[in-house]
């Protein structure tokens, strides 16, 4: 059974920064596609990045030019880091893998779901 263990979440000052990181139970370049995706209270699900098998990147508008995915193969670790948080961005963040290079804002496709890490933005 593939497991993803996200860590990394907590409470930080607006403007702040933190890095996610998601472990996998098997080597990532096994699907085909890996991203981030969070769930704020009252809301749906949302998408906020994804890194395909090749290293192609995708990034939800609100988060673009503030943070960056990216994997380590060695690790079996797909990391987000978020730059100049804000209180908007607070929500629990999850990591998700697809066997097939398709998503969605609410992330439907994916096959494997990780437990999700809180993140909150806050003075």
């Amino acid at each position: 059974q593939v497991q993803l263990v996200e860590s990394g979440g907590g409470l930080v000052q607006p403007g702040g920064s933190l890095r996610l990181s998601c472990v996998a139970s098997e080597n990532i370049f096994n699907f085909n596609i890996m991203g981030w995706y969070r769930q704020a209270p009252g809301k749906q699900r949302e998408l906020v990045a994804t890194i395909n098998v090749g290293g192609i990147t995708n990034y939800s508008d609100s988060v673009k030019g503030r943070f960056t995915i990216s994997g380590d193969s060695a690790k079996n670790t797909v990391y987000l880091r978020m730059n100049n948080l804000k209180p908007e961005d607070t929500a629990v963040y999850y990591c998700a893998a697809g066997d097939r290079e398709v998503f969605s804002d609410y992330g439907g496709e994916f096959d494997y779901w990780g437990q999700g890490t809180q993140v909150a933005v806050s003075s």
